[in-house]
């Protein structure tokens, strides 16, 4: 959420962006409900002055005076019932109308539609070449029997898969090895509520506009998170920070994912690539209100994805997110894509976003700095990890003629000092 002083005072940069973000939404109307809801409170406020004060004089007044005075008090009240019911409806479309407007991205963010207009910066690592026909990773998989996608479907549905035998290994050997390398590097390893309330969403941005994205638990107002970001994000809402050098706060949070996959009806319907259910590491980081600090971070986040995709001998490439392809409160983003050899391209596996003050103003997370001014904090975060699409180059990328797949060396330890993954006997 922006700060409605920030909207007033640069109402053309706030539409530009919500253009170039391809969101839909009139910030004259805003700023129309803004003023108006101003001047009728002050009216309001007004009002309740003065029937505070008349109703004050009524125990001292004289019979006829006191007529008089309860006869303009009740007046008042008419009047100030009539004023809040006008508020009411105001106050709710003016609501409704911040949590749309979205942030605005730093002026190194390339603007564009979709995914196609994000820009490459650079690539890493070699892709390799095969003398041999390549399977897939559902072939490979399905041959070593590591998934079972056709009994997840019948116990779950569309994009519902099992994973066994040694890809389950491969998960907690994946997840363990990333939490280790990331509490090395000053993270609080988390596990975290997966069924949150409506606030943390809407906390960090993901209602009201990701709203059909999200499992929702109608009887009890819950809702099934798509991102541990959400819970440790909004694990510090509503406090603030007395003592600046407690920050940054850097946590790494384990856990299932949940997302309905809304709007990409037959696309990706192949394998692991795009599920229901996954497991996820994410990092997440709250720090002060400075835009160097941020920065620092933001590339501090991107380079821990970098370093894992490098120690499991992924080739990848980096991408600048445009501003089509942003969340409402991203200002500035990056995809590392891995190299899929079924794919034939580089796809999706991890996003790293800054978000200045975006979510801890929604979610209301403050601190104090070295004057002793309380502002908003800046929220940061990226995908440490995210299974099963990870499996999909490390199980394709390492396999053999014979249709092995090899451990990836820095996995090893985690697998028991396995190294091979072999057929069945």
């Amino acid at each position: 959420m922006l700060d409605i002083k920030y909207i007033r005072e640069n109402p053309d940069k706030v539409k530009e962006a919500a253009k170039n973000k391809l969101i839909e939404i009139d910030i004259d109307r805003l700023l129309f409900l803004d003023k108006t809801i101003i001047a009728t409170s002050k009216d309001l406020d007004s009002l309740k002055e003065r029937r505070n004060k008349l109703s004050s004089l009524i125990p001292s007044s004289s019979s006829d005076e006191k007529a008089k005075i309860v006869s303009e008090v009740k007046s008042i009240k008419e009047e100030i019932l009539k004023f809040e019911k006008e508020l009411e409806p105001l106050k709710a479309e003016y609501t409704e109308l911040m949590y749309k407007v979205p942030g605005v991205p730093f002026d190194e963010v390339p603007i564009g539609k979709s995914d196609e207009e994000n820009v490459e910066i650079k690539k890493v690592g070699d892709i390799p070449t095969f003398d041999f026909k390549l399977k897939d990773h559902v072939e490979l998989a399905e041959s070593l029997d590591l998934i079972d996608i056709p009994r997840g479907v019948k116990i779950a549905g569309s994009r519902s898969y099992y994973l066994k035998n040694e890809a389950v290994l491969l998960e907690m050997a994946l997840c363990r090895y990333v939490v280790d390398k990331l509490v090395k590097k000053g993270f609080t390893p988390m596990t975290v509520p997966t069924l949150v309330k409506e606030a943390p969403m809407y906390g960090t941005s993901y209602f009201p506009s990701g709203r059909e994205q999200a499992y929702a638990i109608t009887e009890d107002n819950l809702y099934l998170v798509g991102t541990s970001e959400v819970a440790l994000v909004s694990y510090h809402s509503n406090e603030t920070f007395e003592n600046i050098e407690t920050l940054p706060k850097m946590y790494c949070g384990y856990s299932s994912c949940f997302r309905r996959e809304a709007g990409t009806y037959g696309k990706d319907t192949r394998g692991l690539y795009r599920v229901h259910q996954f497991t996820k590491i994410e990092q997440v980081i709250i720090c002060e209100a400075d835009y160097d600090t941020q920065y620092k971070l933001h590339d501090f986040l991107l380079n821990n994805a970098e370093e894992i995709l490098q120690e499991l001998n992924i080739p990848y490439r980096v991408v600048k997110v445009c501003t089509g392809d942003m969340g409402v409160g991203q200002v500035r983003k990056h995809d590392i894509e891995a190299w899929m050899p079924s794919r034939g391209k580089y796809s999706e596996t991890h996003s790293c976003s800054s978000f200045n003050d975006f979510q801890a103003r929604r979610s209301n997370i403050k601190y104090k700095d070295k004057d002793g001014n309380t502002k908003y904090c800046y929220t940061l975060n990226n995908t440490a990890i995210a299974s099963p699409r990870i499996l999909i180059p490390l199980l394709e990328l390492n396999q053999n003629a014979d249709g092995s797949v090899n451990i990836p060396k820095v996995l090893i330890p985690y697998m028991g000092g396995m190294t091979k993954i072999e057929k069945k006997k």
